[in-house]
C-alpha cells in the first residue's frame, strides 16, 4: 500500500478516524472478471442508477452489485468502486469484478445476445483495461459459474484471449 501518491489510481478510504488513499489493486485479490447482462428487452433501459434502485429494492444495502455497466450506446457507467466487493455472482463476489451490459433479452423476453456494436467495442476496451490491472484474472460469463443462468446470453470465451 502506498500513501500520498497521485489520486489517479486511488480512492479515498476511511478506517476509523484515519483517512488514507489506497491503490485499487492493493485492496483485494481479483481472480475473475465476470460478464453479465441486465436482462432487459430492447425497448427497456437499465442504467447504473436504475440497477442501483432495483438492487436496493431486492435488499442490497450497498446498492448496485456490479462494478461497471455498459449502455447500448457504449457509454460506461460506474457501479460499485472496484475496491468494494460486488454483489453479482453468489459465491464469487469476494474475488471478482462484475461488468454488466444493458440488454440480454429479445423482444419476447427470451435470452439473446443483444449487444450493439458500440457495446461490443466498449466492453472489449473495459475488459482490456481490467486485464491490465488484474492480469491473472480470468474473464468468464455468469453462466460459466452458474449454469442455471443464461446470463450474459453469449459465450464470454470470446474475451478470454485478452
Amino acid at each position: 500500500m502506498e500513501i500520498g501518491d497521485s489520486d489517479t489510481d486511488k480512492y479515498p478510504h476511511r478506517i476509523g478516524n484515519i483517512s488514507r488513499r489506497i491503490k485499487l489493486h492493493d485492496m483485494r485479490t481479483v481472480t475473475l472478471i465476470i460478464v453479465h447482462c441486465s436482462a432487459v428487452k430492447p425497448d427497456q433501459q437499465s442504467s447504473a442508477a436504475q440497477i442501483d434502485t432495483w438492487h436496493r429494492q431486492r435488499g442490497f444495502q450497498l446498492g448496485i452489485g456490479y462494478h461497471y455497466v455498459i449502455r447500448r450506446d457504449g457509454t460506461r457507467e460506474m457501479g460499485r468502486p472496484e475496491y468494494m466487493v460486488g454483489a453479482h455472482c453468489q459465491g464469487h463476489n469476494k474475488y471478482s469484478i462484475g461488468v454488466c451490459y444493458e440488454g440480454g433479452l429479445d423482444n419476447d423476453g427470451q435470452p439473446a445476445d443483444t449487444r450493439t456494436e458500440a457495446q461490443r467495442q466498449a466492453l472489449r476496451q473495459l475488459l482490456l483495461e481490467l486485464k491490465q490491472r488484474y492480469p491473472r484474472a480470468l474473464i468468464v460469463g455468469h453462466h460459466d459459474l452458474n449454469p442455471m443462468k443464461a446470463c450474459p446470453c453469449f459465450d464470454a470465451a470470446e474475451y478470454r484471449s485478452l
